[in-house]
């Protein structure tokens, strides 16, 4: 660029102080973080509830107007940049660190795991060779030893890769469970209440879609499961069970099923993604008994975890089993490099470039300990249950009949019940759509088998705030019951329903005619 030349707004950067690393990035970073952390602690009074109330159209109508366009022909330089992205994005977000946000397996971070991810961020390690990842692969591998071990404690020589999640570990799970059954063609088997992912990488895997086995009260039935293995007898069988479902939070009979598994030669594989970290408590740990037998397990540190996405495990019993992830790549991990010392790090996932996210989980693990972590994860089950007896507690709501899975708790207004099956449904559903839209609550949804055999909609809340108190909770079953006594009334009328009893039981339910801990109008967040 010759010299008195005009300097477009973001030109600057490119010349001087644009990288996070080296000596003089992190100066430049700490400024630019600053303008982050601004940007994120306006957002949330902006906001004013768990998500940007308006629906879809209003959050992209507003988020076009401060980022668009995202490519211009001249920059806006970094700070104009971060500072109207970062703030679109954060008053546009859905907050897990909200109370009020409880829809998915979707946890708050902890502000020591973010700061952990920044650094990886800055250094940018790829964890494919090690002359890319020198120390970074060696964190990795402290991180995956000390997983393998509290999840496979009594076996001689397990190990652990780190992954993005619990599809990558599903995915890569059956296709080692495949190569060993080469030249046999795997079956897979698998309750009705397994993740969609063990569908999807039978499909991507070209094998026979699996073998579904009945559940009961949303676990596999044993008895069911000897039955699908013994009419596969013969083939290579894997089993695939579940310690934490995404709907309900339920656990498969993880014991009864590795003895059946057994009994027909059948490889075990447990996705674990949710139920996993419950092994950090010594309290909570024995819910997971018979995972010890599986070949191996997903589990996710992005759930009960509390790491950024994204966080996943795949551990497996015996190192051996990983063999079929090995390859040769002359620049990546040549043998004569390997011979001279270099560590091979190509075969620890199917994928090439990958970040460090072994960083976060291990700083995690070395600020809290075992001890701490086991904590937080009591501390979810326990408002869980709390949650639960205060749904018990209100007229005009209904838990699920029996026992709260892990963190999760289903529950649906009773005014639903008075109407027929497919109304009351859409009640439900229409509670749910109503405070998404209004900005004041993101609940979930799932379909589960009521007390009297038949399926129906239900609210889902799973609890996954490392810190939150069931007080903060409560406001959140006012807004559904108000939601629900207008939606009731709505829809009786305009199915032709005679509506004075729904009428006169909503009115009865809405907060306003029972002491309540907020006024329905008010949202959840301050």
């Amino acid at each position: 660029m010759s010299a008195g030349a005009p300097v477009a707004p973001g030109a600057e950067g490119v010349r001087e102080g644009l990288v996070a690393g080296g000596a003089h990035g992190p100066g430049r970073l700490r400024a630019l973080t600053a303008i982050v952390l601004d940007a994120l602690e306006n957002a949330a009074p902006a906001r004013g509830g768990p998500l940007p109330a308006g629906g879809p159209e209003a959050v992209a109508l507003s988020t076009l107007a401060r980022c668009a366009p995202v490519l211009p022909e001249e920059g806006v330089g970094p700070e104009a940049a971060l500072g109207d992205v970062v703030r679109a994005v954060a008053e546009g977000a859905a907050d897990p660190a909200d109370p009020a946000c409880v829809a998915h397996l979707h946890c708050p971070p902890l502000a020591v795991a973010v700061a952990a991810d920044l650094a990886g961020a800055a250094l940018n390690p790829s964890m494919d060779s090690w002359d890319q990842a020198p120390a970074a692969g060696v964190i990795e591998e402290l991180t995956t030893a000390a997983l393998a071990r509290l999840i496979h404690p009594t076996a001689p020589a397990p190990d652990a890769l780190i992954t993005s999640g619990g599809t990558e570990s599903n995915l890569v799970a059956l296709l080692l469970a495949r190569e060993r059954a080469v030249p046999g063609t795997l079956r897979v088997v698998t309750g009705a209440n397994a993740h969609h992912s063990v569908h999807r990488a039978a499909w991507m895997l070209g094998l026979p879609a699996p073998v579904v086995v009945a559940c009961h009260d949303g676990r596999i039935d044993p008895a069911a499961l000897d039955d699908a293995l013994a009419a596969l007898a013969g083939a290579p069988l894997l089993v695939v069970a579940t310690a934490g479902t995404t709907d309900e939070g339920r656990i498969d009979p993880l014991p009864e099923i590795a003895r059946v598994a057994e009994r027909h030669a059948a490889r075990l594989h447990v996705d674990a993604a949710y139920g996993g970290p419950l092994l950090f408590s010594e309290r909570l740990a024995p819910l997971l008994a018979g995972l010890e037998h599986a070949a191996s397990v997903t589990f996710d540190l992005h759930k009960l975890g509390w790491q950024p996405v994204a966080a996943g495990v795949l551990a497996v019993a015996d190192a051996g089993m990983l063999a079929p992830l090995s390859l040769r790549a002359d620049y990546l991990n040549a043998d004569d490099d390997t011979e001279a010392g270099l560590p091979d790090l190509l075969g620890r996932s199917i994928r090439t470039t990958r970040r460090p996210d072994a960083l976060k989980m291990a700083v995690t693990f070395r600020a809290l300990g075992r001890r701490g972590l086991g904590e937080l994860v009591e501390h979810c089950v326990r408002t869980a249950h709390e949650f639960g007896r205060a749904v018990d507690a209100r007229p005009g709501l209904r838990r699920r009949p029996g026992d709260i899975g892990i963190s999760t708790v289903l529950f649906r207004p009773t005014v639903a019940d008075a109407l027929p099956d497919e109304a009351g449904d859409a009640v439900v559903a229409a509670v749910r759509r109503t405070l998404l839209a209004e900005g004041r609550a993101v609940l979930g949804r799932a379909q589960a088998e009521d007390g009297d055999g038949r399926r129906r909609l239900w609210l889902k809340a799973t609890l996954l705030h490392p810190d939150a108190a069931a007080a903060e909770l409560l406001p959140l079953l006012d807004l559904v019951t108000a939601a629900a006594a207008d939606r009731a009334a709505t829809e009786a009328e305009a199915d032709g329903v005679v509506t004075g009893t729904v009428a006169d039981r909503a009115a009865t339910e809405a907060p306003g005619a029972e002491d309540t801990d907020a006024p329905a109008a008010e949202r959840l967040s301050p």
